[in-house]
């Protein structure tokens, strides 16, 4: 039905009596999602949204078996908010902050490494399973609709776009991750398309990328050598100019590398329908999973 979620996801907030984790919360809970605790060091013992807050995430999954976080602190503590949650033993943490300092993202990746947390982000929009009516996110849940197309993508704003579309079209989503538009993320697009080619309840997978880094490049050879459920994709970023940052800190080509052409031209060889505007990734995806009929 989904990957990364499921019906037994109990959610931990972390910093969740700020002003945007307190008001996600009650857009997550209004939506379906199972959030079972809060965390605000030296507020243990209040509530926030009709959920107990704790001290530490430990102390929140050691009282409410909470196997899920999601991270809305400032910048300058939310690695170590991460680290906490892996410490903690929750299985998965979906990281919403953006400005996190890449060095610090580095430190996070190495320590993950090997263990058994699974993170989304920093800068993401989160992930999203409408069949569960489950979110760990900020993404506006009235737009998904159940079904079976998974989407992975670089941008919050062209995920919503992307999935609107798939919705009018009847297209429903199984899944739908924004994997952060950071330099330094969690999971990645190869890391997730194996995830959905082994999802029995996902037909086919949207990829949004843009310019920067190597992620497209890379989840393009892995669907023509292993991918067996069609993909359709778009990049953003083509008139960008080499050496300046366009919208997230990971998109900027340097070095003459990860250019949108590159991109493009990796992905159309792998047998991937790029949709050449934002407005036809919907239309794309449709013609991609017709064409494997």
């Amino acid at each position: 039905m989904a990957i990364l979620l499921s019906a037994e996801t109990k959610v931990v907030v972390q910093g969740i009596t700020g002003g945007a984790g307190k008001f996600h919360t009650g857009l997550m809970r209004q939506y379906g999602t199972n959030v079972v605790a809060g965390v605000t060091p030296g507020k243990g013992g209040t509530q926030a949204e009709g959920v107990p807050v704790f001290d530490s995430v430990l102390q929140a999954r050691e009282a409410t078996g909470a196997n899920a976080a999601i991270v809305f602190v400032p910048a300058r503590f939310a690695a170590d908010s991460v680290l906490e949650a892996a410490d903690a033993g929750i299985e998965l943490v979906v990281c919403i902050t953006e400005g996190i300092p890449a060095l610090d993202m580095a430190r996070v990746k190495t320590f993950l490494a090997g263990k058994g947390t699974v993170l989304i982000g920093p800068n993401t929009p989160g992930v999203i399973a409408p069949a569960l009516k489950c979110k760990l996110g900020i993404m506006p849940d009235m737009i998904f609709s159940p079904g079976r197309v998974g989407v992975i993508s670089r941008s919050g704003t062209l995920t919503y776009e992307a999935v609107d579309q798939l919705t009018r079209l009847g297209l429903g989503q199984s899944t739908c991750v924004g994997i952060g538009g950071d330099p330094v993320v969690g999971l990645t697009f190869l890391e997730l398309l194996e995830r959905f080619e082994a999802d029995p309840d996902t037909d086919g997978v949207v990829l949004i990328g843009e310019i920067g880094g190597n992620q497209e490049e890379r989840a393009a050879r892995y669907v023509a050598e292993r991918m067996t459920k069609p993909v359709a994709a778009f990049i953003a970023g083509k008139t960008a100019p080499p050496g300046r940052r366009m919208g997230h800190a990971g998109a900027i080509i340097s070095g003459g590398k990860g250019t949108a052409a590159d991109k493009v031209a990796a992905l159309t060889e792998a047998g991937i329908i790029v949709a050449p505007t934002p407005a036809e990734i919907g239309v794309a995806m449709k013609a991609a999973l017709e064409r494997k009929q």
